[in-house]
C-alpha cells in the first residue's frame, strides 16, 4: 500500500492520502486526545506525542505537528500508524461514537427565518465554490450563521490556525460571497 504525502498552506499540517476512501460521508476534527478516544486511528496518530490535530476528510487525513516538532522525525511513525491501520483494514471509529462532525449551523445564534435564502446562497456557493478548494489543502469549512450583514464560518483541519486562513477568508472567501450575495459584509472565523 502506498499512502502520498501532501504539503499544506499550514506548515505543522500534512495531508496523508491513502488511495483509499477515509469518510463515506461527512468529516471528522480531532482537536484533542480527549475527543480521538472515539476512533482507534486518532488516538494512535495523538498517542505518538507530537500530534496536536488529526482531521478526516473524504479521502485524506490532514495531521498537525505540535509547535517546534519536526516533520522529518515525526512523518515516518504517522505513515507506520496510517500503513498498520489501512492494511488491516481496521474500523475507523468506535462502535456507539459520533463518527462524523455534525455542521451545526449556528455561531450562538439562530439565523433570521427572513435571511433564509441569503443563507441558502452562502451554503450553496460554500458547497460548491469553497469548501472543495478547502479539501484540497487537507481542511474543510463549516458554515456556522449569518446575522446582519455577517457570515460565521469556523475553519477545520489543515485550515484550523493556519498562518493563511485568515487571508484565505477575508481575500478569497468573503469576496466571492460578497460577490455573490450583496448582503454579506463581512466574514469571521468562530
Amino acid at each position: 500500500m502506498l499512502i502520498e504525502t501532501e504539503t499544506t498552506p499550514n506548515p505543522a499540517t500534512l495531508k496523508f492520502l491513502p488511495g483509499q476512501a477515509v469518510m463515506d460521508t461527512g468529516t471528522r476534527d480531532f482537536a484533542t486526545p480527549e475527543e480521538a478516544e472515539a476512533s482507534p486511528l486518532a488516538e494512535a496518530l495523538f498517542g505518538l506525542g507530537d500530534v496536536t490535530g488529526v482531521f478526516f476528510g473524504r479521502d485524506f487525513i490532514s495531521v498537525t505537528a505540535g509547535p517546534g516538532v519536526e516533520w522529518h522525525g515525526l512523518k515516518p511513525d504517522v505513515l507506520g500508524i496510517l500503513l498498520d491501520h489501512f492494511s488491516a483494514n481496521m474500523p475507523l471509529f468506535r462502535q456507539g461514537s459520533a463518527a462524523f462532525s455534525v455542521p451545526a449551523d449556528d455561531a450562538g445564534f439562530t439565523d433570521d427565518p427572513e435571511d433564509a435564502d441569503i443563507v441558502a446562497q452562502i451554503k450553496e456557493l460554500i458547497e460548491t465554490r469553497v469548501r472543495p478548494a478547502v479539501a484540497n489543502d487537507g481542511g474543510d469549512i463549516i458554515y456556522r450563521g449569518f446575522d446582519k450583514g455577517k457570515v460565521y464560518l469556523q475553519m477545520q483541519g489543515a485550515c484550523s490556525g493556519c498562518p493563511s486562513s485568515t487571508a484565505t477568508l477575508k481575500n478569497g472567501i468573503e469576496q466571492l460571497l460578497k460577490y455573490y450575495v450583496p448582503e454579506v459584509t463581512e466574514v469571521r472565523a468562530v
